[in-house]
């Protein structure tokens, strides 16, 4: 049985499932008022920020599940082994296909703070395999919970199909009732042995897996700001014009002879993208949801 040592855990719930929830209360705020975030709960999300972030999505999942599967046997993670019912991997190679292509193995993204998220699952499953239940909670919880909500918004926002095409990670088609599961789910990890200082390892790595998520939301939220601003035309040739002489004035380049010189008002539309441009799903959402 596990025992706590009162000095350590005094102040936090005698079950692990409460405990992570109530260590990571913080940082789950944190997380949803992240840019990224916000701006997805709000409906405005881009083709392009929702590819990324399922790209980076499917690099994390693969990580994490090959993790689990080194560790299904071993008692420290086996109680939460449910690859039927939660097991993202192979729904997420039909949304690369919707997204990507046919060689979208070839072709999708893969960022530096993805790599860094990937790494660490790495690092936990081979040499820390008793702190992979702080991912599993993390994720897993997260897609049952507030990810059904991002399902709605990105299938409204992007005019997916009612198929469900594309949207394959946010469905569960092995579990009855999110609810159910989640507090079966729970009972489980409550039921997983461990010593004082492990049970703080474990929240601490809860923590970290949320910090993990937010360091990717700014990540792309970044690269989609730099993308929008690349695009943006320059204004610098046309100020250049007005300065110039009256003659110069007269006599327009050849290439621009005749073509509409874009107004303020006929930019708006790209303005307005550069402000909705983000997107969280899993996770987040990316799952990083109420749990």
């Amino acid at each position: 049985m596990r025992t706590q040592n009162t000095h350590v855990l005094s102040n936090m719930p005698q079950d692990l499932s409460e405990a992570l929830k109530e260590a990571t209360k913080e940082v789950h705020t944190q997380a949803e008022n992240a840019e990224f975030m916000k701006n997805f709960q709000k409906g405005e999300v881009t083709r392009e920020g929702f590819k990324l972030v399922m790209a980076s999505l499917y690099h994390i999942y693969v990580a994490l599940e090959e993790e689990i599967e080194r560790n299904k046997e071993n008692p420290v993670y086996s109680p939460l082994y449910f690859p039927e019912e939660l097991h993202r991997r192979a729904a997420l190679e039909q949304d690369m296909a919707f997204w990507y292509g046919a060689h979208w193995q070839e072709t999708i993204p893969y960022t530096q703070a993805t790599k860094r998220y990937v790494q660490r699952l790495q690092e936990v499953g081979r040499a820390e395999p008793e702190l992979l239940v702080a991912h599993a909670y993390t994720r897993y919880l997260g897609d049952l919970s507030g990810g059904q909500v991002l399902k709605k918004i990105a299938q409204k926002a992007l005019n997916l199909p009612s198929s469900g095409e594309g949207l394959a990670f946010f469905t569960f088609p092995n579990i009855a009732s999110a609810t159910k599961f989640k507090q079966l789910y729970r009972s489980r990890m409550n039921t997983l042995e461990m010593t004082p200082k492990v049970w703080q390892r474990v929240l601490d790595e809860a923590k970290t897996a949320f910090l993990l998520n937010i360091q990717l939301f700014e990540e792309l939220q970044g690269l989609l700001t730099q993308k929008a601003k690349d695009r943006e035309p320059s204004q610098a040739p046309d100020l250049h014009r007005r300065a110039g002489s009256k003659a110069q004035d007269s006599v327009p380049a050849k290439a621009s002879r005749g073509k509409h010189q874009p107004s303020v008002l006929s930019q708006a539309p790209l303005l307005r993208w550069v402000l909705t441009l983000s997107f969280l799903v899993a996770t987040v959402a990316v799952g990083l949801y109420a749990m």
